[in-house]
């Protein structure tokens, strides 16, 4: 009987061992293979002020953002742009007052002129935000803008960002430039989650691989293909938008933001992505569950409702990220030496990649080693996603529930 035990405590460990070193050379691989994911310097690309600046038109779509505007609607108001700018904000139905409250705010704050208006409810097959975006899109053309500024209603933006991003795009020859915008980390659950959401973003799009063009044959077909956007700042190319039939041909898309970057560089667009100085975000998401209704609601539709994606998604968080503690707690517990430092190795790789992450939202370095108990967090919000989504209740916000694009119908 002794000897028995003996032989499955053996064969437990020699199995967490080959397994910790599957974990090791995943993390090895994405440490060097995987676009240098892990470090912050993307930041927005060189710019050179032209001649002539170009007409903007601001498009912010707004669903009972009252709590929010007052932080976010004076930044963008209060743009110092050389160029003819104006804002057209959106409201999608609001039932707390946004749009009243919207133009109370443009009668104190001044600056760019601001116009306020309500497509109504969405039809079927589209989101309420790009049946929104779309009605502000309608409206902005009227005056022949050359680019589009999607901006969301939580988003604070510094007096010269919109001044920064034409410049990038017409210095770079960008279609889209778009900024992750500094989410609030504050409480105790954002200081664990927020730095952790935007680390993960950045691993399944690298944005070095995003800025490469599909004819740039030296950094691979996988690589060039790689297209994402942040959707609280994007610059658009009317041109760009109207080519790519943006938002038509993204119109049921519940990540939009990565939707319109696929449709823009499939259509030959140039696209840029990366980490914002000067824009950040005013919603708090004070409680753990606030955060997880954020990454519940569209993590399965990130997956394209795939259980297949599903299974293969938790058993690779589950490889990269908790194999690495368990086999040092096994290795310690069963004196494998070999199990343990494996385990160590990769746990300390995958802390060393977190750090550059937590050092741009000022956060202490000794948070990293829990990056572990964090992608935890966000296999259980994956799973729950899932298990909402066949319930009928997923990818639901605001007081509306949307289908999987597959089942809505098709309007040619």
């Amino acid at each position: 009987m002794g000897q028995t035990a003996h032989v499955s405590a053996d064969a437990w460990t020699s199995v967490v061992t080959v397994v910790s070193a599957l974990s090791l050379a995943a993390w090895l691989w994405l440490l060097l293979a995987r676009g240098f994911f892990w470090r912050t310097n993307v930041r927005l690309p060189a710019q050179e002020e032209p001649d002539a600046w170009p007409s903007v038109c601001v498009v912010v779509p707004a669903r009972d953002e009252a709590a929010m505007l007052p932080a976010s609607l004076p930044s963008l108001l209060a743009q110092d742009y050389p160029g003819r700018a104006e804002v057209f904000l959106i409201d999608d139905g609001s039932t707390d007052g946004t749009g009243e409250l919207a133009c109370e705010l443009g009668r104190r704050q001044g600056g760019l002129p601001l116009i306020v208006a309500s497509p109504g409810e969405p039809p079927a097959g589209w989101t309420g935000k790009l049946w929104a975006v779309r009605h502000g899109v309608d409206l902005a053309r009227r005056r022949e803008p050359e680019y589009l500024l999607l901006t969301d209603a939580d988003i604070a933006h510094a007096p010269d960002s919109l001044r920064r991003l034409v410049a990038a795009a017409r210095t770079g020859r960008f279609d889209v430039v778009s900024q992750m915008a500094r989410l609030r980390v504050a409480s105790v659950w954002e200081r664990l989650v927020v730095p952790a959401f935007v680390y993960f973003f950045a691993q399944l799009y690298p944005f070095r691989w995003i800025g490469k063009d599909r004819a740039d044959t030296n950094g691979g077909a996988g690589r060039t293909g790689t297209a994402a956007a942040a959707g609280g700042c994007v610059l658009l190319r009317t041109e760009a938008a109207e080519r790519a039939r943006v938002p038509d041909s993204i119109r049921h898309a519940v990540i939009d933001d990565v939707a319109l970057a696929r449709a823009v560089k499939g259509g030959g667009g140039r696209i840029w992505l990366g980490l914002a100085d000067r824009v950040h975000s005013v919603r708090p998401y004070p409680c753990l569950r606030d955060l997880w209704r954020m990454v519940s609601r569209s993590a399965y539709a990130q997956l394209r409702h795939s259980p297949l994606l599903l299974a293969g998604t938790a058993v690779g968080l589950a490889l990269v990220y908790l194999v690495p503690p368990v086999a040092v707690l096994v290795g310690a517990t069963t004196g494998s030496t070999t199990a343990a430092v494996l385990g160590a190795t990769s746990w300390l790789v995958m802390a060393g990649t977190y750090v550059p992450m937590l050092r741009y939202y000022r956060q202490p370095v000794w948070l990293a080693p829990l990056l572990p108990f964090t992608a935890f967090l966000y296999l259980l919000m994956t799973v729950d996603s899932a298990v909402q989504h066949y319930r009928g209740r997923g990818a639901a916000w605001k007081g509306r529930t949307y289908a999987r694009p597959d089942a809505v119908p098709d309007e040619g």
